[in-house]
């Protein structure tokens, strides 16, 4: 009988896994095309941001690498892109930069990861475009490393093959195919939606 108990015990020990995955939408944002997840998808990542490159990578089937610095590890290049001067890879979760690593940003269910290449200067990195639909109105809007939600001046919809100015209070496309994205000179480009 002990026997038997202690072999359901083991039984059950390897089938639970040794960390809980968690959902999230990815994206990953090259210097001149989406490489990942243009609507962030949801994948199963097992625990941080590093891990979520790592999910889309495998997704994708794009490469990444990855140097470890004497401050954690370090993305030092993704696809044909690697890092050099003031250009690099970075990342946000749900909007924010965070002031540490990817291997140290815990996720949660539902959380958003946007990996992107940035060139930096002397205020810090790019805007990131995020647009949000409201039937067949889109609202266009800049986000900072902190999250903050303002005005992206100069950003267009790109509705199809066609192009429109988008406003950060919402432009109304009309009914239309296809996936609905927003550019702005010097921003990282935004999700698509349809």
């Amino acid at each position: 009988m002990k026997r038997r108990f202690l072999a359901v015990v083991v039984a059950a020990l390897v089938v639970v896994p040794s960390a809980a995955a968690v959902r999230v939408h990815v994206r990953v944002e090259g210097r001149t095309h989406t490489l990942f997840g243009a609507t962030e998808p949801l994948v199963n990542v097992q625990l941080n941001a590093l891990d979520a490159l790592e999910s889309a990578a495998n997704a994708g089937e794009f490469y990444y690498h990855v140097q470890q610095t004497s401050f954690g590890p370090y993305v030092d290049q993704v696809g044909l892109w690697p890092a050099s001067g003031e250009t690099g890879w970075v990342f946000k979760v749900n909007g924010k930069s965070p002031p540490v690593g990817a291997d140290a940003v815990t996720l949660h269910d539902g959380d958003t990861v946007l990996w992107y290449y940035a060139l930096f200067g002397p205020a810090g990195g790019p805007n990131t475009l995020e647009l949000k639909r409201k039937g067949d109105c889109y609202r266009v809007f800049a986000q900072n490393d902190a999250g903050a939600e303002q005005q992206a001046p100069g950003a267009v919809l790109h509705v199809g093959h066609k192009t429109m100015k988008a406003s950060f209070t919402g432009t109304c496309v009309g009914k239309h195919r296809g996936f609905v994205r927003a550019t702005a000179p010097g921003m990282v480009r935004s999700n698509a939606m349809r």
